[in-house]
């Protein structure tokens, strides 16, 4: 499961069983951290979420703002409550690349006001994704990448 974590609302998106294709699906518009918390584990529950990701809005320069803080705190709030892994990945951009995609499909403004929260949230999982296949493919026998 993949979270773009805003102060008004997060996105959230689902892999796929095979870990290839991330889709969006759906927003949750923020109340309470409790409410919050407790919607993300019951959409984890009914899809079965083993890890949870979470956009990481770091700055252009790569250094972490007030944002990101946000976000990393909620992420280990997630963790304590759900027992489920949490991972920080990095969004940069995201939200724009959306906004981008969503107005070259023709979808009106009203619409992609409601949905570029989660259309970010699978475009940050899907970096993610392609991130772990990278490292677990082999190419002509040379062994996958290693930290």
């Amino acid at each position: 499961m993949g979270l773009d974590v805003g102060d008004k609302r997060i996105g959230v998106a689902l892999g796929d069983p095979t870990g290839w294709i991330a889709s969006s699906l759906t927003v949750i518009t923020r109340t309470s951290l409790k409410r919050d918390v407790q919607i993300i584990g019951e959409l984890a529950k009914e899809h079965e979420v083993q890890k949870i990701i979470v956009g990481l809005p770091r700055r252009m320069d790569g250094t972490l703002g007030e944002q990101a803080q946000k976000a990393q705190a909620f992420g280990r709030e997630l963790e304590r409550r759900l027992g489920l892994p949490v991972v920080f990945w990095d969004e940069r951009l995201t939200t724009v690349a959306a906004e981008k995609m969503m107005i070259g499909a023709g979808v009106r403004r009203e619409k992609r006001r409601e949905r570029i929260d989660a259309v970010a949230a699978s475009l940050m999982l899907q970096s993610y994704l392609d991130f772990q296949r990278s490292r677990t493919r082999t190419f002509d026998g040379i062994p996958p990448y290693e930290d």
